[in-house]
């Protein structure tokens, strides 16, 4: 079963992307932090659906339940959640990604590293790694810093990337691609429908359309094979997350029950 192509890609060419809530440039928060999984759990569990930004702002600076034991330190726990995910409903790679973790228990650990690639180019510089290694293939953080050192020889110190090796290693073992503590093996994560809806969206919000959103770099970090990924769509679909039409070779998703009506005109605009 053949697995998706992937490229890491540059959000800045998608003209419509920053609108959407994804984030380019030459830095990312993978140089101090990692995708923070249990703290977003723990934000995410304390706080409404509905939530505003300032009520997630809210919930960690005033009522601090992240549970830090200084000022200064929920202060940083507020900006890097923030950076991550954007926590601002009026961005639709954030209140999609809400809705979908809200029913979506299993499928959270994918859910957060492809909010986290959408919003943190250091994430998806570092995805080459971990996607490209067969099943089984130890990793480790100097796999990391090897790779993004070539991808962009002039912009990190040694100490930069070190740390970023690190970061990127934990992050994507949170996320189940890896597994194992001192020793980090490929693994598969496991995929849900609500994580390859996510995935689908993120593709349609850059660019992709039609089949090719079955083969972009959203739904190779989801980690299945393609005809797994259109049965997790499938059944996305009976449940209502997305309209599936196939006809032959021809496959047509849409997300009217997540995107505004807004939100799909920027999109044929874009087109």
């Amino acid at each position: 079963m053949a697995m998706p192509t992937f490229n890491p890609i540059e959000i800045h060419a998608v003209s419509a992307a920053q609108r959407f809530g994804f984030r380019s440039g030459d830095r990312g928060t993978h140089g101090s932090r990692s995708i923070l999984l249990a703290d977003l759990r723990q934000l995410l569990a304390a706080t409404a659906a509905d939530a505003a930004y300032e009520d997630y702002r809210r919930a960690i600076m005033e009522d601090n339940v992240l549970g830090k034991g200084t000022a200064s330190t929920r202060l940083n726990s507020w900006k890097k959640l923030r950076e991550l995910y954007g926590l601002d409903p009026r961005l639709a790679v954030f209140r999609c990604f809400r809705e979908l973790w809200d029913v979506d228990a299993v499928g959270r650990p994918l859910l957060a590293v492809l909010c986290a690639c959408a919003r943190d180019p250091l994430l998806r510089l570092s995805a080459m790694v971990v996607l490209g290694a067969p099943v089984g293939t130890v990793l480790c953080p100097q796999d990391f810093v090897a790779a993004i050192h070539a991808m962009a020889p002039q912009r990190f110190s040694v100490l930069s990337l070190k740390a970023i090796g690190n970061r990127t290693c934990s992050s994507w073992t949170q996320s189940g691609h890896l597994a194992g503590d001192k020793v980090r093996i490929r693994t598969h994560p496991v995929a849900s429908p609500e994580a390859v809806v996510y995935a689908l969206l993120l593709g349609r919000l850059t660019g992709a359309r039609g089949p090719g959103l079955f083969n972009s770099f959203w739904t190779a970090v989801v980690d299945a094979p393609s005809d797994s990924l259109l049965a997790l769509a499938t059944t996305a679909a009976q449940r209502g997350w997305i309209d599936l039409r196939r006809a032959g070779a021809v496959v047509d998703v849409s997300f009217p029950r997540l995107l505004t009506a807004g939100e799909m005109g920027a999109l044929r605009e874009s087109d």
